[in-house]
């Protein structure tokens, strides 16, 4: 708030549990709808339970909510609620800034993303929506629990041309998917985007799962004990292997949420400045212990 010169803006958190009644979210989106002292929110853990639960209350939906059927920002516009989701962007943003252009074109590597909710569906979205064809991958796997956000996440991309193949497994056995990640052709990127090791703990691996030569672990998480992260750390050097966190991702998120919530032009000088002051109170030892 100081970089943005509004310091008389604090932040408010609203804890929710993980999937947590209908009501609730309600109860969250009209202390920000009817209360003319909250200009807005940021929305984490539960995007697509609250654009489900509270859709109504909204009178617009930029096109990645209405596609993604997610909220990870609530702004207003004088009487108008908005909803935003800006996950695809900023995903995308991010991949792009790990692996650069024509990464799959150069490396023939696949995508085995683990979790189907809301960060899973905008990697998904973005790479559906890129134009060149090279910055797509050959293959892409999800893997989930439930059912539910697989089906969502399928619906998704039935609306539009993927030229890829989607395959969606229903699955919580961490043998199985070490299976899987370990027939990953080399240069494949592997993403925890299950909360697994920040909001319940684990990893969707085992210890001894290997993951693909050459090839990208990228977990989404950016806090806790990030068990997946670890996992990936101990074989960087024996499997060639970059290992990013989620904490570019995180920052890029908030700036533009925050942005959004307070009308303000995220430029890249004014993302800098907010990344440099991000970065002060990021430590090492709290985010990867």
């Amino acid at each position: 708030m100081d970089v943005l010169g509004r310091p008389d803006v604090v932040l408010e958190g609203y804890d929710l549990k993980i999937h947590d009644a209908r009501q609730a979210y309600r109860d969250a989106v009209a202390q920000v709808k009817y209360d003319p002292q909250s200009v807005g929110g940021i929305v984490t853990t539960h995007k697509i339970d609250m654009y489900e639960s509270a859709q109504d209350m909204f009178e617009y939906f930029d096109p990645y909510a209405q596609i993604g059927g997610e909220i990870s920002c609530i702004s207003k516009q004088e009487d108008r609620l908005e909803g935003h989701a800006f996950d695809p962007i900023t995903s995308g943003l991010s991949l792009d800034a790990l692996i650069g252009k024509k990464y799959f074109a150069r490396t023939s590597g696949n995508v085995l993303c683990f979790g189907a909710g809301g960060s899973a569906s905008a990697i998904l979205l973005h790479l559906l929506n890129v134009p060149d064809p090279g910055d797509r991958p050959y293959h892409f796997i999800a893997i989930d629990r439930l059912q539910d956000p697989l089906d969502r996440m399928r619906k998704m991309a039935s609306d539009r041309p993927t030229g890829f193949q989607i395959e969606s497994i229903c699955n919580e056995n961490p043998q199985v998917n070490d299976r899987i990640m370990q027939a990953l052709t080399p240069g494949s990127i592997v993403i925890n985007a299950t909360g697994m090791g920040k909001d319940i703990p684990g990893s969707p691996v085992t210890d001894t799962g290997l993951f693909p030569l050459d090839g990208l672990a990228w977990e989404f998480n950016y806090r806790g004990k990030l068990d997946f992260l670890h996992q990936a750390d101990r074989q960087a050097e024996a499997r060639r292997l970059l290992v990013a966190d989620g904490w570019d991702y995180f920052v890029l998120g908030w700036a533009q949420g925050i942005a959004q919530v307070l009308h303000v032009n995220l430029t890249a000088e004014l993302f800098n400045r907010l990344q440099t002051a991000a970065s002060t109170v990021r430590s090492l030892n709290f985010f990867r212990q």
